[in-house]
């Protein structure tokens, strides 16, 4: 044990006098990781000094697309939250249920949801059944068409709102310049089990705090397919939702790629505008999850969207961003974690092994502890909530280490067997009718 102390003090010495060395032993902290990490807390700064944005002059109907498949009773929660919505406007609930004629529990529950609500005054219900299953892309792009409203919001049907959500999301999108918003996804679950309280961890500090700096930058990486706000006549402008995985992606770079003729337009992300989702409570579901949202990064950055990736079509804001946030770090920077891992491992004695990984640790630890101080004292509308998470900051960097070797391997896996096309997010036939790229 002495020897591992004198090895993690030489290692902090070594640190301490030479600046090249912070460079050789970690590259992708400094190259990669550091300046993300800048450019999303001097926006989160940016963000928090704004002038508190003015409560809307106006309150435009609001059409909500729920996306339904197999949610059964749980469906009734989502339409009771967005159907009691504090908001002067229109609010249009659409119920989308997919494969209505297999998934009759889930359109059971949607019609009785309907009918409660029948008659109640400025809140109308519908459900519309899709009797042949076509996946999530098909679903969202049949809600679309039935919209009658110029606000469309898209949403999952295991998904519940805070009940100022919409007006939060019309205080964003009343700028005659954001095109879309995306809301915040909080998770529901987090008491069930570690897994959970650490997802609950990335969803505040990664998403939550992430999106809000780098919104305000201008360079918004996603839109979450699960809770995104849209303005109609540009969402049809741009042919709606495509066919193929990742629909929430492939979305928002065509949104950006709409910059080019209309510069000024921007994407929006409101941190209050709150949903509230279950995320997987066991490893498998958490790692298959993780295999298709990584996976797809590939396919959409390297396959479908290559041609795409120009600073012509997204500026060089977005463009530089997309290719180091995007591609390199979703991409090239697991793969290079995996590599320097396994160098350590097997060029090293195991005393320094364990003593490089004890700095890197709480390298991390420090990095992701600052984040969430961050997160508590200017973004979290929960902070007092919030805070009795601080405890488990101790695993998080174990956590995003386990995670970075479950992108690794779905890069591996899209590359070498094309997973995107084996999504559960859409038949087989539909997946396989698509374009290839």
């Amino acid at each position: 044990m002495s020897e591992f102390y004198y090895l993690v003090r030489t290692i902090f010495g070594w640190l301490e006098q030479s600046q090249e060395l912070w460079l050789v032993l970690m590259p992708m902290l400094i190259g990669v990781e550091l300046p993300l990490s800048i450019l999303v807390l001097t926006g989160v700064f940016r963000w928090s000094a704004r002038p508190t944005p003015p409560l809307p002059t106006s309150y435009p109907g609001i059409s909500f697309v729920i996306t339904c498949y197999g949610e059964g009773d749980a469906i009734a929660i989502t339409i009771d939250t967005l159907v009691e919505q504090h908001y002067p406007g229109d609010i249009e609930v659409l119920a989308v249920v997919d494969g209505a004629v297999q998934n009759q529990a889930t359109f059971k529950a949607a019609i009785e949801g309907a009918r409660r609500y029948k008659g109640k005054a400025r809140r109308d219900v519908r459900v519309i059944p899709k009797w042949q299953r076509g996946g999530r892309v098909s679903t969202l792009n049949a809600g679309l068409s039935k919209a009658t409203h110029d606000i469309v919001i898209n949403v999952d049907g295991d998904t519940s709102f805070d009940n100022t959500m919409a007006t939060e999301m019309i205080t964003s999108l009343q700028d005659a310049n954001v095109v879309a918003c995306g809301g915040a996804l909080r998770v529901r679950n987090w008491q069930d089990n570690l897994l959970t309280r650490m997802q609950a961890l990335e969803y505040m500090v990664s998403m939550q705090a992430g999106k809000t700096g780098m919104a305000t930058w201008g360079v918004l990486n996603n839109i979450s397919g699960a809770f995104g706000a849209f303005k109609k006549p540009i969402l049809t402008q741009v042919g709606g939702w495509d066919t193929h995985t990742a629909e929430d992606l492939d979305l928002t770079m065509r949104l950006k790629q709409y910059k080019r003729r209309y510069p000024s337009a921007g994407l929006g992300f409101n941190p209050h505008a709150v949903g509230h989702t279950d995320v997987p409570d066991t490893l498998k579901g958490l790692v298959m999850q993780r295999l298709r949202w990584d996976g797809d990064l590939l396919f959409l950055f390297l396959r479908k969207h290559r041609q795409g990736l120009s600073p012509h079509l997204l500026g060089w804001g977005n463009f530089v961003f997309t290719m180091t946030y995007g591609v390199v770090q979703n991409v090239v920077l697991p793969l290079l974690v995996v590599f320097y891992t396994l160098l350590i491992i097997f060029a090293y004695p195991l005393s320094f092994m364990a003593a490089m990984m004890f700095v890197l640790y709480l390298v991390y630890l420090v990095m992701i502890s600052f984040h969430f101080i961050i997160y508590l004292g200017l973004v979290s509308e929960r902070a007092k909530a919030d805070a009795t998470m601080a405890g488990w900051l101790l695993l998080y960097p174990f956590y995003a280490f386990f995670m970075r070797m479950v992108t690794a391997f779905s890069m591996v896996n899209e590359v070498v067997r094309r997973s995107h096309e084996e999504s559960s997010m859409a038949p087989w036939w539909v997946l396989k009718r698509g374009k290839r790229f």
